[in-house]
C-alpha cells in the first residue's frame, strides 16, 4: 500500500487519541463539578443500569424507525448533542455552584457569571445548529470527539476500574450477539446512518469527500466509518484507571496527570 493510502487509518487512531485526551483533560473539572453519572462509582448494580439503558434505547429507536418517526430520533440526539456540549464546556468557563474557578478578565476584575453561561449556551447551541445544517465529515468529527470525550470522562469518573472492567465484557458480548448473531445493531445502525447524525467518525479517503453527499449505496465506499462508541468504550477505561487506580504518573502539559494504567490502556486501543 501507498502512504496515502494509510493516511485514513491514520486519521482515525489520531481521533481515537484525542478523545482519549481531552477525556483526561476533563476528568478534573468534571469531579469539581460534580457532574456524574452514579453516586456510587464501586457499585456493580450500575453496570446493570447502564446495559438495562442500552437496551431500553435501541428498542426504542427500533419503534421509530418501524414507525417512520426519525425526526424523533433526530431531535432527540440534538438535544443531547446540544446538552452535552454545554456540560463539557461549563467546567473550564463557570464558577459559583459548579467549580472553584474564577475567569480574570484583570487582576481585580471576574468576568460576570450570567455572560459566561450565556456564551456557553451560544455557543453549545451554536454548533448544534451548524451539525444540523451543514453536516459536513469535518463538523460530525469536531462535534463527534467533543460528545466522545464528554460522555467517556462523565462515566469514566463514575465507575471504578472493576465495574469498568465488568462494563467493557458485557457490552463486548453484546455487541457480538448484535453485530454477528441477530445483526440488530447493523440494522440500527442503517436505519439512521442517513441522518447525519454525529454517532461515528469520517475519515474520507480524499478531500473531494463531502458526507452530506453520501448516500452509502455505495460498494467502495469513499471514508472509513467508526462508531462513536468504539472511541467512548476504551477511553472509559483510560479515564477510570486514571481517576481510581493509585500508581506512578507523569503531567502532560494542558491534559494533566496520567498515571501508567492509563497510560497502559492508551497503548492497549492501539495494539
Amino acid at each position: 500500500m501507498k502512504f496515502k493510502e494509510y493516511i485514513p487509518f491514520i486519521g482515525m487512531g489520531f481521533m481515537l487519541l484525542l478523545v482519549q485526551l481531552i477525556a483526561l483533560a476533563l476528568a478534573g473539572p468534571f469531579k469539581e463539578n460534580n457532574i456524574e453519572a452514579f453516586s456510587n462509582p464501586e457499585d456493580p448494580g450500575n453496570v446493570v443500569v447502564w446495559v438495562a439503558i442500552i437496551l431500553i434505547f435501541t428498542a426504542f429507536i427500533f419503534l421509530l424507525i418501524k414507525l417512520d418517526k426519525k425526526w424523533i430520533i433526530q431531535a432527540f440526539i440534538f438535544l443531547t448533542v446540544g446538552s452535552t456540549l454545554y456540560f463539557v464546556f461549563i467546567p473550564f468557563f463557570s464558577i459559583g455552584p459548579y467549580i472553584e474557578f474564577i475567569i480574570m478578565v484583570s487582576p481585580d476584575q471576574a468576568l460576570n457569571l450570567g455572560t459566561v453561561y450565556y456564551s456557553l449556551f451560544i455557543l453549545s447551541a451554536g454548533l448544534t445548529v451548524l451539525l444540523y445544517k451543514y453536516p459536513e465529515w469535518y463538523v460530525v468529527d469536531t462535534v463527534g470527539v467533543i460528545i466522545g470525550a464528554g460522555a467517556s470522562t462523565m462515566f469514566g469518573i463514575s465507575l471504578e476500574i472493576i465495574p469498568t472492567l465488568l462494563l467493557l465484557v458485557v457490552l463486548a458480548v453484546y455487541d457480538y450477539i448484535a453485530v454477528y448473531r441477530t445483526k440488530h445493531m447493523v440494522a440500527l445502525a442503517e436505519g439512521v446512518m442517513d441522518l447525519k447524525l454525529p454517532i461515528l467518525l469520517v475519515v474520507p479517503k480524499h478531500w473531494k469527500y463531502s458526507f452530506i453527499s453520501e448516500k452509502f449505496d455505495k460498494e467502495k465506499r469513499e471514508a472509513f466509518f467508526m462508531g462513536l462508541g468504539d472511541a467512548v468504550m476504551p477511553t472509559l477505561l483510560v479515564v477510570s484507571a486514571n481517576v481510581f487506580v493509585q500508581a506512578s504518573s507523569f503531567t502532560v502539559p494542558f491534559i494533566g496527570s496520567i498515571n501508567l494504567p492509563a497510560l497502559g490502556a492508551i497503548v492497549g486501543t492501539f495494539v
